[in-house]
């Protein structure tokens, strides 16, 4: 009789073991949303891939002519105050093709072509126009890819999250009072960052060398546009 006593107490215990575990392991309701924020500011700096590009038909003229000039275009830029840290090959590339006349096809031999291009960064916004000017006085005849940027987006950053988390925050109470339950405390959060350009402005130009004619081109830097998102999950009751 003790012994079917103390299988049964055993059992019990284990009964009571399971059922709290099952208890504890319930996982809790939940409500998840996402919020956004978002910041405009104004840029304060510019990135630019400014090139030389040459063609001969003798491959060492033509690497020679584009190292004269794409040399000439740099002088230029640093003599205008850009520093030379801010001055970066970003492409030197040779390649061939087999040219033709226009008018009636004829096979006219192959011809040798080099790019040179350097990644500017430009610190004065006031002065990109000038610049790009200069460049291409110098022998610069492909512009592309301007970009903007601002140096220090943290505080921007900052602000896009907050407001996120107030958008995120808004939504849930929202959600909660319609379906008819209580907001808990919040038992997740996951976000991203993004800063996009919200205007940028590129353009490629042929021609060029020493002594061209050009103008001041107009630019304009526009707005960058600096997104938090973020993933929150609340309890509900």
């Amino acid at each position: 009789m003790r012994t079917k006593l103390i299988l049964f107490s055993s059992i019990l215990v284990l009964a009571l073991a399971l059922s709290a575990c099952g208890a504890s392991a319930k996982s809790e309701n939940t409500l998840n949303v996402t919020g956004t924020g978002t910041v405009y500011i104004t840029p304060d700096i510019a990135y630019v891939n400014i090139g030389v590009h040459t063609e001969n038909i003798d491959i060492a003229q033509a690497v020679a002519s584009n190292n004269v000039q794409a040399q000439a275009v740099m002088d230029a830029l640093r003599n205008s105050g850009v520093e030379g840290k801010d001055i970066q090959t970003s492409n030197f590339s040779v390649w061939s093709y087999q040219k033709t006349d226009p008018q009636t096809g004829e096979n006219m031999g192959m011809v040798y072509a080099v790019d040179n291009t350097v990644y500017v960064t430009v610190r004065d916004l006031t002065k990109i126009g000038s610049l790009l000017d200069t460049a291409i006085r110098a022998g610069a005849n492909n512009i592309n890819s301007i970009s903007f940027d601002m140096a220090d987006k943290s505080a921007a950053l900052v602000e896009a999250r907050q407001k996120a988390m107030e958008n995120a925050g808004s939504l849930a109470n929202e959600l909660a009072q319609t379906g008819g339950v209580a907001l808990g405390g919040i038992q997740n959060i996951t976000y991203t960052d993004v800063p996009t350009p919200y205007y940028s402005y590129g353009y490629g130009m042929g021609g060029g060398g020493g002594g061209a004619e050009s103008a001041v081109a107009s630019i304009n830097p526009g707005q960058l546009q600096v997104t938090a998102t973020v993933n929150v999950t609340y309890g509900i009751k």
